[in-house]
């Protein structure tokens, strides 16, 4: 700045009047023009606020969040095997150095996390892999209390068969994760007597049931949050988890789980997994919320070809439809046959056994519960859009509902909610038996 300059600013009677004396406007000038020509004041680093790890049997997740949108690069080395991801204009703050420490000795599929200053302005992060993978890495959009989210999905470059899975192990998520269980279901049934309700006969069966269990949301999606601050996932996993020992103890069924801890699996990919595996029925497990802490009540819902059957349906369904939104998913890599497929709307058999399952659970719940709705209601929930499996959401109580919330943390309360969810379970296979399918052999 010249001499010339500095005259004509300190001679401005707009100056005078601000009480400012050349010095200041000197160190003022000065400090301005260091701004401009400082590489930082061109584009400040950004800071993560958090990182996430959430492993799972069929993949591992990371994602670190920021408050402005994360630029990087990365790619995949053998021998050994590392996911080398670079972030740009990033500081390597405190949240970012305790990456490492999240990642567990468990962890199937990452050994441990480098973070470190590779260049200027260039953060490497580096993860170690137990086994050859395939990554997902996208951006999700900012939504809810989430910022900008880059995420790292790491899938084994073999995956999981859940089929042959469900043939070795009662259960896929049991198989990937090499934990064994005590008493293993036969692989057929001939003659089952199955118990009888009033004096319905019971029916033959000459295979096994296989019933898909949904807790609802997972990992990155909360799902609803209760006053006294729980997590409706965590409510969900642990009913779903009573749910699948008591249907295993019955030599005629079994449970798969479409998640077994807390990691969130996308709503296709959880339709997907029981077509996969054959499933009779498919039975989503959630806890439902409301802005009224008075709502209260069990409800049981279908998917619907015409609209909702009523507006807090319709509501109820988006809500639950934008968990992909929160959990954050790969767009780019939903499989376009199975959108095609669930977009099939000639189900209206499939539709009819969902509300017969449906009536059958929910006459079931009133028994231990208030009803929130006495009929069975209809949306277009996604996660229930399996064209070929008779499939129902189960809203087990309100979690925003301090009453609810405590009993749907009560140890007893959850069991009473399985056993009402297994005897209509029960009830609508007594009812409408599925038809035969091709028997599973077992691989001895």
């Amino acid at each position: 700045m010249s001499d010339r300059t500095d005259e004509s600013l300190a001679a401005t009677p707009d100056n005078a009047r601000t009480g400012l004396s050349r010095r200041a406007l000197l160190k003022f000038a000065g400090a301005s023009l260091t701004l401009l020509i400082s590489p930082v004041g061109q584009a400040a680093m950004a800071s993560l606020v958090a990182v996430r790890v959430w492993p799972a049997p069929e993949y591992t997740r990371v994602t670190l969040e920021a408050r402005s949108e994360l630029r990087f690069k990365y790619l995949t080395l053998q021998d050994p095997e590392r996911l080398v991801v670079d972030l740009e204009g990033v500081e390597l703050n405190s949240v970012l150095q305790s990456l490492p420490s999240k990642v567990l000795d468990s962890d199937p599929f990452i050994r441990l996390v480098r973070a470190g200053q590779n260049r200027p302005g260039v953060v490497r992060v580096v993860l170690e892999l137990k086994t050859e993978i395939k990554p997902q890495v996208f951006t999700p959009q900012p939504v809810g209390e989430y910022g900008h989210r880059l995420v790292l999905d790491l899938y084994p470059a073999k995956p999981v068969d859940p089929l042959l899975a469900l043939i070795e192990k009662s259960s896929p998520m049991e198989a990937a994760s090499g934990v064994d269980t005590t008493e293993e279901a036969p692989h057929t049934v001939a003659s089952q007597q199955r118990p009888q309700s009033g004096n319905r006969p019971a029916p033959q069966a000459d295979r096994i049931y296989t019933v898909v269990l949904d807790p609802g949301h997972g990992g990155e999606d909360p799902g609803a949050i209760g006053r006294r601050g729980s997590y409706e996932k965590n409510v969900t996993l642990s009913i779903a988890r009573r749910l699948k020992r008591k249907i295993d103890a019955d030599p005629g069924m079994r449970a798969v789980l479409t998640r077994d801890g807390d990691y969130f699996v996308p709503l296709y990919q959880r339709v997907a997994r029981a077509r996969r595996v054959q499933a009779d029925l498919f039975v989503s497990i959630h806890a439902d919320a409301f802005v009224r802490p008075e709502a209260r009540g069990s409800s049981v819902f279908v998917l619907s070809e015409r609209g909702a059957t009523s507006s807090a349906a319709r509501w109820l369904a988006q809500k639950e439809n934008d968990a992909d939104l929160i959990g954050g998913v790969n767009l780019a890599k939903q499989e376009g046959h199975l959108a095609r497929t669930l977009l099939d709307l000639s189900q209206t058999a499939t539709i009819n056994d969902s509300l017969k399952l449906g009536r059958a659970v929910l006459g079931e719940l009133g028994g231990i519960n208030t009803l929130h709705k006495s009929q069975v209601e209809q949306a277009n929930f996604a996660v229930l859009k399996a064209p070929d499996i008779p499939s129902v959401l189960v809203e087990t109580a309100f979690i925003s509902n301090p009453e609810e919330e405590r009993r749907l943390n009560d140890n007893a309360y959850q069991d009473k909610m399985a056993d009402a969810i297994l005897r209509g379970i029960k009830r609508y296979f007594e009812e409408n038996p599925p038809v035969t399918r091709t028997r599973v052999a077992s691989l001895d």
